[in-house]
């Protein structure tokens, strides 16, 4: 029982750095107008179809795999630019930079960036419940990172991104490409997956 107190009173803070971070990206995107679980109010835990209304609302969905490389992404340059910090500083780090991507992504400017250069032309925004998630899932990929050696971190990588290539054909690369510089072949090709 003092092993267990001794465990918690450890990483107590690093538990609370968590819920802050958690708790005030919830709540400015709820000040700023997100809706809680979507439009519809309603709890689910998986959406997949990335045509849906319901996309980027549930508790996960095909981006959610975007959020998970984002963690290993995060942990490999805060690795290599601050080596000399402890990881529970990087971890928290790589989860505030995820939290304001979060916010930043939830913006009217991002918002209709992405339904102006992508295939997301129907997209509104995350709910905070899916906000969350991601910020959850980029956590896990960070710890994931961490924990196994590199060349399994760049597996995974390349695994989810041609494994979401094809499912979806849509992937974080191609998100970030046609966020930057979008390119109309690309996005004719991703179309046809909708229309067949």
């Amino acid at each position: 029982m003092k092993c267990r107190l001794d465990l918690l009173s450890r990483y107590r803070w690093i538990l609370g750095g968590i819920a802050f971070i958690l708790v005030l990206t919830a709540g400015l995107e709820f000040y700023s107008g997100r809706s809680l679980l979507g439009p519809d109010g309603r709890f689910a835990l998986w959406d997949g179809d990335i045509w849906s209304s319901e996309n980027s609302q549930r508790v996960a969905d095909a981006y959610s795999f975007s959020h998970f490389i984002h963690g290993i992404l995060f942990y490999g340059i805060l690795w290599l630019g601050l080596r000399g910090l402890p990881i529970r500083f990087r971890f928290l780090l790589a989860l505030a930079i995820e939290a304001g991507w979060e916010l930043l992504e939830n913006s009217p400017f991002i918002i209709n960036r992405y339904r102006e250069a992508t295939i997301s032309l129907g997209y509104v925004g995350d709910s905070v419940l899916n906000s969350v998630s991601d910020i959850v899932m980029a956590a896990i990929g960070f710890v994931f990172a961490w924990k196994v050696r590199l060349r399994v971190s760049v597996a995974a990588i390349v695994i989810l991104e041609i494994g979401c290539l094809l499912w979806v054909r849509d992937n974080l690369t191609l998100n970030v490409l046609m966020l930057v510089h979008p390119v109309q072949a690309i996005k004719d090709w991703q179309s046809e997956s909708h229309t067949k």
